[in-house]
């Protein structure tokens, strides 16, 4: 019997810790919204020889069309 009174308030405790730190936990979120991620978002582009999607900063352009390496696009669009 001591056994379960002693379940009893163990349990009990414990939910009265738990619900404790819930409370501090909520209190303590930023109300701002999450920053960005570093670097920012950036442009994919597809190569024109092979399909190949590439960010734009690291395509390699020849006029309005973007390769992803010399050899396409010294060879040109598929």
């Amino acid at each position: 019997m001591k056994y379960v009174v002693l379940l009893i308030v163990l349990v009990v405790v414990i939910g009265i810790w738990r619900s404790r730190r819930d409370s501090e936990a909520a209190s303590r979120t930023p109300s701002s919204p999450p920053a960005a991620p570093p670097g920012g978002s950036q442009d994919i582009l597809a190569c024109a020889h092979c399909g190949v999607h590439i960010p734009q900063a690291e395509a390699l352009m020849l006029g309005s069309q973007a390769y992803c390496c010399p050899e396409h696009r010294q060879q040109g669009p598929a």
